[in-house]
């Protein structure tokens, strides 16, 4: 798992976010909408979730990496 992040450019990590994790840009980015709806208890239905997740992953995979890098091992 280290090598496959590893392997991932910080490029196409934030073109990952500022596509995919912010598209639709109108009238706001659909991550918001979702994190909106999760804290106020509205997120229920499957399609939901899943747009929530589709969202989110560039987001987790950069916590991931920066994750990744500040805990590799110096060789």
């Amino acid at each position: 798992m280290r090598d496959a992040l590893k392997n991932i450019s910080w490029l196409v990590v934030f073109i990952l976010m500022l596509t995919l994790g912010l598209a639709p840009f109108v009238p706001e980015p659909h991550i918001w909408e979702k994190l909106k709806m999760l804290s106020a208890g509205e997120l229920r239905a499957g399609i939901d979730v899943f747009d929530l997740f589709m969202h989110g992953a560039p987001f987790l995979l950069a916590g991931a990496k920066l994750v990744e890098q500040f805990t590799r091992p110096t060789n």
